[in-house]
């Protein structure tokens, strides 16, 4: 059985967000209609590698996908595309008080976003 997943990031800046998507060479068409496996989304849809279906940003920034658990799509895909548009997020408001972002990985694996001078 396919489930279909609304996350609860929240894409505040589509514009920074396509932008992310086109850098890491990913496909993006606005305002498409998708017909996941069992619903109908629209919004800015994005084609992850490997994915049957794209993640759709609905027009409150939801983010709305369906990999069957894994078995339409490796998870982390999503991870690396959420991580890139958080770090360019941070970076420009940091940018605009003057300050500088510095980026580390913990030993877990998780991205480590440093604000300062």
């Amino acid at each position: 059985m396919s489930h279909t997943v609304k996350m609860k990031v929240k894409i505040k800046d589509k514009e920074l967000f396509k932008a992310v998507a086109r850098r890491l060479g990913l496909e993006v068409k606005e305002n498409a209609e998708v017909r996941l496996f069992s619903s109908t989304h629209r919004g800015l849809a994005v084609k992850l590698p490997g994915w049957r279906y794209p993640v759709v940003v609905e027009e409150d920034g939801s983010l709305v996908y369906d990999n069957y658990g894994g078995n339409w799509g490796d998870f982390r895909e999503l991870l690396k595309l959420e991580e890139e548009y958080v770090k360019e997020l941070v970076a420009r408001e940091a940018r605009k008080k003057g300050l500088s972002v510095y980026t580390k990985r913990a030993k877990d694996g998780s991205l480590i976003l440093e604000v300062g001078r």
